[in-house]
Protein backbone atom coordinates (compact mmCIF):
# COMPACT_ATOMS: atom_id res chain seq x y z
CA UNK A 1 0.00 0.00 0.00
CA UNK A 2 1.67 3.22 -1.13
CA UNK A 3 0.84 6.96 -0.21
CA UNK A 4 0.94 6.81 3.47
CA UNK A 5 3.34 10.19 3.27
CA UNK A 6 2.55 13.88 3.41
CA UNK A 7 4.07 17.11 3.21
CA UNK A 8 7.12 17.87 1.29
CA UNK A 9 9.88 19.28 3.40
CA UNK A 10 8.30 18.74 6.62
CA UNK A 11 7.22 15.15 5.64
CA UNK A 12 5.14 12.68 7.51
CA UNK A 13 5.33 8.58 7.24
CA UNK A 14 2.57 6.78 9.12
CA UNK A 15 2.32 3.07 9.62
CA UNK A 16 0.55 0.15 11.67
CA UNK A 17 -3.02 -0.89 11.93
CA UNK A 18 -5.71 -0.67 14.56
CA UNK A 19 -5.39 -4.23 15.58
CA UNK A 20 -2.25 -4.70 15.22
CA UNK A 21 0.82 -4.69 17.41
CA UNK A 22 1.35 -0.71 17.28
CA UNK A 23 0.90 2.06 15.49
CA UNK A 24 3.61 5.00 14.67
CA UNK A 25 5.49 7.57 11.94
CA UNK A 26 8.45 8.72 11.14
CA UNK A 27 8.87 12.50 10.49
CA UNK A 28 11.36 13.82 8.69
CA UNK A 29 12.45 16.93 7.51
CA UNK A 30 12.18 18.64 11.27
CA UNK A 31 15.11 21.36 11.68
CA UNK A 32 18.10 20.15 13.91
CA UNK A 33 17.99 21.80 17.68
CA UNK A 34 15.13 21.97 18.10
CA UNK A 35 14.41 20.87 22.04
CA UNK A 36 12.23 17.94 22.10
CA UNK A 37 10.77 15.30 24.96
CA UNK A 38 8.39 12.58 24.90
CA UNK A 39 6.40 14.24 27.52
CA UNK A 40 5.54 17.28 24.82
CA UNK A 41 4.61 14.82 22.48
CA UNK A 42 2.08 13.22 25.24
CA UNK A 43 0.29 16.13 25.97
CA UNK A 44 -1.16 16.59 22.67
CA UNK A 45 -2.14 11.98 22.63
CA UNK A 46 -3.82 12.54 25.81
CA UNK A 47 -6.11 14.86 24.74
CA UNK A 48 -7.27 12.40 21.37
CA UNK A 49 -6.94 9.79 23.73
CA UNK A 50 -9.71 7.29 23.78
CA UNK A 51 -12.06 6.31 26.61
CA UNK A 52 -11.62 9.96 28.46
CA UNK A 53 -15.88 9.99 28.67
CA UNK A 54 -18.59 8.65 28.24
CA UNK A 55 -19.00 10.51 24.69
CA UNK A 56 -16.75 8.79 22.95
CA UNK A 57 -15.57 4.90 22.70
CA UNK A 58 -14.73 2.52 25.36
CA UNK A 59 -11.53 1.41 24.44
CA UNK A 60 -8.68 1.60 26.94
CA UNK A 61 -5.08 2.81 25.19
CA UNK A 62 -2.79 4.75 27.29
CA UNK A 63 -1.32 6.06 23.41
CA UNK A 64 2.31 6.19 25.99
CA UNK A 65 4.36 7.54 23.12
CA UNK A 66 8.27 6.70 22.66
CA UNK A 67 10.71 8.44 21.03
CA UNK A 68 13.05 5.71 18.86
CA UNK A 69 15.59 8.24 16.82
CA UNK A 70 16.03 11.55 15.61
CA UNK A 71 16.57 13.08 19.43
CA UNK A 72 19.45 13.28 21.54
CA UNK A 73 21.32 15.04 24.71
CA UNK A 74 22.81 18.27 23.72
CA UNK A 75 26.63 17.18 24.40
CA UNK A 76 27.01 20.94 26.36
CA UNK A 77 23.68 21.80 27.42
CA UNK A 78 22.40 18.08 28.25
CA UNK A 79 19.03 19.11 26.53
CA UNK A 80 17.49 16.78 24.76
CA UNK A 81 17.25 18.19 20.72
CA UNK A 82 16.30 17.36 17.98
CA UNK A 83 19.52 15.75 15.57
CA UNK A 84 17.88 16.55 11.84
CA UNK A 85 17.50 12.97 11.60
CA UNK A 86 14.36 11.21 10.69
CA UNK A 87 11.94 11.34 14.59
CA UNK A 88 10.52 7.67 14.55
CA UNK A 89 7.63 7.48 17.34
CA UNK A 90 5.74 4.42 18.28
CA UNK A 91 2.30 3.88 19.90
CA UNK A 92 1.81 0.52 21.50
CA UNK A 93 -1.96 -0.76 21.12
CA UNK A 94 -2.85 -2.44 23.91
CA UNK A 95 -6.72 -3.17 23.80
CA UNK A 96 -7.68 -4.30 20.69
CA UNK A 97 -10.62 -6.74 20.90
CA UNK A 98 -10.60 -8.59 17.31
CA UNK A 99 -13.32 -11.04 18.54
CA UNK A 100 -15.84 -8.35 18.39
CA UNK A 101 -15.62 -7.95 14.42
CA UNK A 102 -15.53 -12.13 13.58
CA UNK A 103 -19.28 -12.28 13.06
CA UNK A 104 -18.77 -9.16 10.20
CA UNK A 105 -15.64 -10.41 8.67
CA UNK A 106 -17.27 -11.18 5.48
CA UNK A 107 -19.77 -8.64 5.13
CA UNK A 108 -19.28 -5.44 3.93
CA UNK A 109 -20.00 -2.47 6.84
CA UNK A 110 -22.32 0.46 5.29
CA UNK A 111 -20.34 4.08 5.45
CA UNK A 112 -17.19 2.12 6.12
CA UNK A 113 -14.04 1.37 3.64
CA UNK A 114 -14.93 -1.98 3.86
CA UNK A 115 -16.26 -2.73 -0.20
CA UNK A 116 -13.50 -0.17 -1.31
CA UNK A 117 -10.51 -1.63 0.03
CA UNK A 118 -11.66 -5.17 -1.14
CA UNK A 119 -12.14 -3.82 -4.59
CA UNK A 120 -8.85 -2.28 -4.44
CA UNK A 121 -6.79 -4.75 -2.93
CA UNK A 122 -8.44 -7.59 -3.16
CA UNK A 123 -8.83 -8.27 0.72
CA UNK A 124 -9.22 -6.20 4.12
CA UNK A 125 -8.59 -6.04 7.87
CA UNK A 126 -12.33 -6.48 8.86
CA UNK A 127 -10.51 -6.22 12.53
CA UNK A 128 -11.93 -2.55 12.88
CA UNK A 129 -10.78 -1.57 9.26
CA UNK A 130 -6.66 -1.42 9.91
CA UNK A 131 -5.33 1.58 8.14
CA UNK A 132 -8.56 3.12 7.38
CA UNK A 133 -9.32 2.70 11.09
CA UNK A 134 -9.31 6.50 13.31
CA UNK A 135 -6.61 4.80 15.64
CA UNK A 136 -4.12 6.22 13.12
CA UNK A 137 -4.70 9.32 13.54
CA UNK A 138 -3.17 9.26 17.20
CA UNK A 139 0.35 9.04 14.74
CA UNK A 140 -0.93 12.25 13.39
CA UNK A 141 -1.16 14.09 16.65
CA UNK A 142 2.17 12.66 17.58
CA UNK A 143 3.69 14.30 13.96
CA UNK A 144 1.72 17.37 15.06
CA UNK A 145 2.88 17.66 18.29
CA UNK A 146 6.80 18.00 16.33
CA UNK A 147 4.92 20.78 14.20
CA UNK A 148 4.22 22.82 16.59
CA UNK A 149 7.99 23.09 18.01
CA UNK A 150 8.71 24.03 14.39
CA UNK A 151 6.28 27.21 14.39
CA UNK A 152 7.61 29.87 17.00
CA UNK A 153 4.93 32.06 17.73
CA UNK A 154 2.51 30.11 16.31
CA UNK A 155 -0.88 28.80 17.67
CA UNK A 156 -3.09 26.49 16.11
CA UNK A 157 -6.49 25.63 17.83
CA UNK A 158 -9.22 23.76 17.39
CA UNK A 159 -13.13 23.65 19.05
CA UNK A 160 -16.22 21.48 17.50
CA UNK A 161 -18.61 24.68 16.48
CA UNK A 162 -21.61 22.60 15.56
CA UNK A 163 -23.23 18.85 16.15
CA UNK A 164 -25.73 17.49 14.40
CA UNK A 165 -28.07 20.52 13.30
CA UNK A 166 -27.50 22.79 16.62
CA UNK A 167 -24.38 25.70 15.98
CA UNK A 168 -22.81 26.96 18.83
CA UNK A 169 -23.73 31.02 20.03
CA UNK A 170 -20.45 33.10 18.35
CA UNK A 171 -21.07 35.49 21.20
CA UNK A 172 -20.42 32.96 23.26
CA UNK A 173 -17.06 31.88 22.05
CA UNK A 174 -14.50 31.69 24.85
CA UNK A 175 -11.56 29.22 23.92
CA UNK A 176 -10.38 28.48 27.34
CA UNK A 177 -13.89 26.85 27.88
CA UNK A 178 -12.67 24.33 25.26
CA UNK A 179 -10.79 22.50 27.59
CA UNK A 180 -13.71 22.64 30.52
CA UNK A 181 -15.66 19.97 28.70
CA UNK A 182 -15.69 16.89 26.85
CA UNK A 183 -16.63 18.23 23.46
CA UNK A 184 -13.72 20.43 23.04
CA UNK A 185 -16.90 23.15 22.28
CA UNK A 186 -15.70 26.97 23.42
CA UNK A 187 -19.69 27.93 24.46
CA UNK A 188 -20.07 26.22 28.05
CA UNK A 189 -24.00 26.60 27.40
CA UNK A 190 -24.28 24.85 24.00
CA UNK A 191 -21.66 22.13 25.76
CA UNK A 192 -24.39 21.50 28.52
CA UNK A 193 -27.17 21.07 25.74
CA UNK A 194 -24.67 18.85 23.84
CA UNK A 195 -24.19 16.56 26.87
CA UNK A 196 -28.08 15.71 26.90
CA UNK A 197 -28.20 15.45 23.60
CA UNK A 198 -25.52 13.14 22.48
CA UNK A 199 -26.60 10.94 25.38
CA UNK A 200 -29.69 10.11 23.40
CA UNK A 201 -27.82 9.50 20.41
CA UNK A 202 -25.14 7.19 22.12
CA UNK A 203 -28.49 5.53 24.36
CA UNK A 204 -30.33 4.59 21.15
CA UNK A 205 -27.28 3.35 18.96
CA UNK A 206 -27.09 5.33 16.79
CA UNK A 207 -24.36 8.44 16.11
CA UNK A 208 -24.31 11.85 14.58
CA UNK A 209 -22.37 14.15 12.70
CA UNK A 210 -20.16 17.38 13.55
CA UNK A 211 -18.12 20.81 12.34
CA UNK A 212 -14.94 21.49 13.68
CA UNK A 213 -13.02 24.60 12.61
CA UNK A 214 -9.46 25.53 13.64
CA UNK A 215 -8.09 28.54 13.78
CA UNK A 216 -4.22 29.17 13.32
CA UNK A 217 -2.79 32.66 14.93
CA UNK A 218 0.77 34.23 14.71
CA UNK A 219 1.28 32.44 10.81
CA UNK A 220 3.48 35.06 9.15
CA UNK A 221 2.40 36.69 5.58
CA UNK A 222 4.24 34.79 2.64
CA UNK A 223 3.28 31.38 3.19
CA UNK A 224 2.40 29.29 0.12
CA UNK A 225 2.60 29.46 -3.56
CA UNK A 226 0.13 30.44 -6.46
CA UNK A 227 -1.21 27.75 -8.13
CA UNK A 228 0.18 24.51 -7.29
CA UNK A 229 1.91 25.28 -3.78
CA UNK A 230 -1.58 26.98 -1.86
CA UNK A 231 -1.92 26.40 1.42
CA UNK A 232 -5.61 26.50 1.70
CA UNK A 233 -5.33 23.84 -1.04
CA UNK A 234 -2.65 21.44 1.38
CA UNK A 235 -4.99 22.31 4.42
CA UNK A 236 -8.19 21.51 2.56
CA UNK A 237 -5.91 18.12 1.60
CA UNK A 238 -4.64 17.57 5.06
CA UNK A 239 -8.34 18.16 7.05
CA UNK A 240 -10.49 15.80 3.80
CA UNK A 241 -7.55 12.89 4.91
CA UNK A 242 -8.77 12.58 8.43
CA UNK A 243 -11.33 10.08 8.83
CA UNK A 244 -15.13 10.47 8.17
CA UNK A 245 -14.82 14.07 6.87
CA UNK A 246 -16.75 15.19 3.70
CA UNK A 247 -16.02 19.03 3.45
CA UNK A 248 -13.69 21.36 4.72
CA UNK A 249 -13.71 25.28 4.13
CA UNK A 250 -11.29 27.85 4.26
CA UNK A 251 -12.58 31.69 6.06
CA UNK A 252 -16.30 32.18 4.90
CA UNK A 253 -16.02 29.52 2.19
CA UNK A 254 -19.67 28.14 1.11
CA UNK A 255 -21.14 31.52 2.72
CA UNK A 256 -19.03 33.46 0.53
CA UNK A 257 -21.28 32.14 -2.38
CA UNK A 258 -24.11 34.69 -1.08
CA UNK A 259 -22.18 37.69 -0.20
CA UNK A 260 -21.92 40.63 -2.44
CA UNK A 261 -18.26 41.80 -3.81
CA UNK A 262 -18.41 44.61 -1.51
CA UNK A 263 -19.09 42.45 1.21
CA UNK A 264 -16.59 39.64 0.80
CA UNK A 265 -13.53 42.23 0.24
CA UNK A 266 -11.42 42.46 3.05
CA UNK A 267 -10.41 45.83 2.63
CA UNK A 268 -6.98 47.51 4.01
CA UNK A 269 -5.52 50.49 5.74
CA UNK A 270 -2.10 51.44 6.69
CA UNK A 271 -1.50 50.81 10.32
CA UNK A 272 1.46 51.32 12.40
CA UNK A 273 3.39 48.02 11.36
CA UNK A 274 1.85 48.25 7.98
CA UNK A 275 -1.19 47.31 5.90
CA UNK A 276 -3.77 45.74 7.77
CA UNK A 277 -7.46 44.07 6.95
CA UNK A 278 -10.23 45.07 8.10
CA UNK A 279 -12.41 41.73 7.98
CA UNK A 280 -11.16 38.34 7.19
CA UNK A 281 -13.51 36.35 4.92
CA UNK A 282 -10.52 34.81 2.76
CA UNK A 283 -9.81 32.69 6.02
CA UNK A 284 -5.97 34.55 6.29
CA UNK A 285 -5.14 33.61 2.90
CA UNK A 286 -4.76 35.18 -0.50
CA UNK A 287 -3.82 33.40 -3.56
CA UNK A 288 -2.26 30.56 -1.65
CA UNK A 289 -0.49 32.67 0.39
CA UNK A 290 -0.81 33.66 4.00
CA UNK A 291 -1.78 37.26 4.69
CA UNK A 292 -0.58 37.36 8.42
CA UNK A 293 -4.17 37.38 9.71
CA UNK A 294 -5.33 34.25 11.46
CA UNK A 295 -6.02 31.13 9.05
CA UNK A 296 -9.13 29.92 9.99
CA UNK A 297 -10.74 26.75 8.06
CA UNK A 298 -13.58 24.63 8.93
CA UNK A 299 -14.59 20.71 8.26
CA UNK A 300 -18.37 18.53 8.41
CA UNK A 301 -17.39 15.21 10.02
CA UNK A 302 -20.48 12.28 9.14
CA UNK A 303 -22.00 9.97 11.75
CA UNK A 304 -20.03 7.51 12.89
CA UNK A 305 -20.93 4.61 10.27
CA UNK A 306 -20.64 1.65 13.20
CA UNK A 307 -23.99 1.71 14.93
CA UNK A 308 -26.10 -0.54 16.31
CA UNK A 309 -29.48 -0.22 14.21
CA UNK A 310 -29.50 -3.07 11.93
CA UNK A 311 -28.12 -2.24 8.29
CA UNK A 312 -28.85 -3.33 4.77
CA UNK A 313 -25.27 -4.78 2.93
CA UNK A 314 -23.81 -7.71 0.95
CA UNK A 315 -21.38 -10.16 1.79
CA UNK A 316 -18.23 -11.43 0.00
CA UNK A 317 -20.14 -14.08 -1.90
CA UNK A 318 -22.23 -11.15 -3.16
CA UNK A 319 -25.27 -12.43 -0.80
CA UNK A 320 -28.00 -9.55 0.71
CA UNK A 321 -27.84 -9.61 3.93
CA UNK A 322 -27.94 -7.32 7.13
CA UNK A 323 -25.51 -6.02 9.63
CA UNK A 324 -25.26 -5.02 13.11
CA UNK A 325 -22.18 -3.82 14.16
CA UNK A 326 -20.95 -4.41 17.86
CA UNK A 327 -17.80 -3.21 19.48
CA UNK A 328 -16.88 0.10 21.16
CA UNK A 329 -17.13 3.30 18.56
CA UNK A 330 -18.04 6.87 18.95
CA UNK A 331 -21.33 8.42 18.94
CA UNK A 332 -19.60 11.47 17.41
CA UNK A 333 -16.09 10.86 15.95
CA UNK A 334 -15.97 14.83 15.59
CA UNK A 335 -15.54 15.11 19.07
CA UNK A 336 -11.86 13.58 19.10
CA UNK A 337 -10.89 14.97 15.34
CA UNK A 338 -10.48 18.31 17.37
CA UNK A 339 -6.87 17.19 18.36
CA UNK A 340 -5.92 15.92 14.78
CA UNK A 341 -7.62 18.52 13.21
CA UNK A 342 -4.96 20.66 15.05
CA UNK A 343 -1.93 18.34 14.23
CA UNK A 344 -3.12 18.53 10.88
CA UNK A 345 -3.03 22.20 10.27
CA UNK A 346 0.19 22.32 12.32
CA UNK A 347 2.43 19.88 9.58
CA UNK A 348 1.23 22.34 6.98
CA UNK A 349 2.41 25.52 8.16
CA UNK A 350 5.23 23.43 9.15
CA UNK A 351 5.99 21.96 5.85
CA UNK A 352 5.28 25.66 4.28
CA UNK A 353 7.50 27.49 6.89
CA UNK A 354 10.33 25.22 6.04
CA UNK A 355 9.80 25.68 1.97
CA UNK A 356 9.44 29.19 2.12
CA UNK A 357 12.56 29.23 4.25
CA UNK A 358 14.07 27.52 1.62
CA UNK A 359 12.90 29.36 -1.48
CA UNK A 360 13.22 33.19 -0.14
CA UNK A 361 15.79 32.65 2.86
Amino acid sequence: MSHNTFGHMFRVTTFGESHGPAIGCVVDGCPPMIPLEAAEIQLDLDRRRPGQSRFTTQRQEPDAVKILSGVMAHPQTGVQVTTGTPIALLIENTDQRSKDYSEIKDKFRPGHADFTYEAKYGLRDYRGGGRSSARETATRVAAGAIARKVLPGVNVRAALVQMGPHKIARENWNWEEVGNNPFFCPDAEKAAFYADYLDGIRKSGSSIGAVIEVVADGVPAGLGAPIYGKIDSDIAAALMSINAVKGVEIGDGFDAAALTGEENADEMRMGNNGPTFMSNHAGGILGGISTGQSIIARFAVKPTSSILSPRKTVDRAGTDTDILTKGRHDPCVGIRAVPVAEAMVACVIADHFIRHRGQVG
